[in-house]
């Protein structure tokens, strides 16, 4: 029975939507004024990274980071878009079961495609984790949260190496939805650029804000699915339990960072550490990905 919760879990996470709610986007969608969205047909989560301000009061850069949801279904006329914006690599977070499941990213020719897959479907489990009920969700999202943060470093390693390479920028990085191994992805990059983690939470919750036309779609889907297959009305379904996993709630990336500090005692310290990212290469990035 763990097992069934535990795979269920897992696929309605592989989904991974969000529902916006106005309790999470009020901070996030005073940030979201910047327009930092990059308007897509078939990808609402692609958006820029620069633009937000560090601690030593210097800005990101615009139009070198993006990070985004999954790239297979673009249409040509965002091919067109991504070609305009001069993107030169992508670098695609997926597992190979959703590679192969939802299509190889759609790419105007000559962008350079690498994957560094985080199989959320086989997420390493950690002590005192909760069963898999979809009554515990909300914790398990937390234990996700915190799993990829912890036991992925070599794939952010690499993603911040080919971000320092010049010639791989424009760069974006991307998941399925954009919002959890993207979001992890964005914390790390903005936070070695010197970014307050404040903010770092906002950019995090922006997912909520962009996807929330699409998470109610995907919602929506699943309501009937799960109504056609128990035989009852799709209104006398009760998503309550689904939605922790279609948010990003503060409380996930705080998790991961809690977990953080507390093996490297601090993110800082994770970034040098855990990732294997030396002084020189954060001067380098600061450098060239700030003004």
């Amino acid at each position: 029975m763990i097992k069934k919760g535990l795979l269920l879990l897992g696929m309605i996470f592989a989904l991974v939507s969000v529902h916006v709610t106005v309790a999470l986007c009020r901070t996030a969608g005073q940030v979201a004024a910047e327009e930092r969205q990059v308007k897509l047909q078939a990808q609402p989560n692609f958006r820029d990274l620069g633009g937000y301000h560090t601690v030593d009061g210097r800005k990101v850069k615009r139009g070198l980071i993006y990070r985004s949801g999954q790239l297979s279904q673009l249409t040509d006329d965002d091919l067109l878009v991504l070609k305009k914006l001069g993107i030169r690599t992508v670098i695609d977070l997926r597992g190979p079961s959703e590679v192969e499941s939802r299509g190889k990213d759609r790419l105007p020719e000559g962008v350079r495609n690498v994957n560094y897959p985080i199989d959320v479907a086989n997420l390493p489990k950690e002590e005192n984790a909760p069963s898999g009920s979809i009554s515990g969700a909300s914790d398990y999202m937390v234990q996700a949260t915190r799993a990829i943060m912890m036991h992925y470093t070599d794939v952010y390693a690499a993603l911040i190496r080919e971000l320092a390479d010049p010639a791989n920028r424009p760069l974006v990085f991307h998941c399925t939805a954009g919002k959890d191994r993207a979001g992890i992805g964005a914390a790390i990059i903005l936070t070695l650029l010197g970014v307050p983690w404040e903010t770092v939470r906002e950019d995090y919750l922006l997912s909520n804000f962009y996807r929330r036309e699409e998470n109610q779609r995907e919602l929506e889907k699943m309501r009937r699915e799960i109504a056609q297959k128990r035989g009852i009305a799709p209104e006398e379904v009760d998503m309550t339990p689904f939605e922790s996993m279609f948010l990003v709630k503060p409380e996930y990336l705080e998790g991961a960072r809690e977990a953080v500090i507390r093996k490297y005692g601090s993110v800082d310290a994770y970034i040098k550490q855990g990732l294997g990212i030396s002084e020189e290469m954060i001067k380098k990035l600061r450098d060239e990905l700030l003004e």
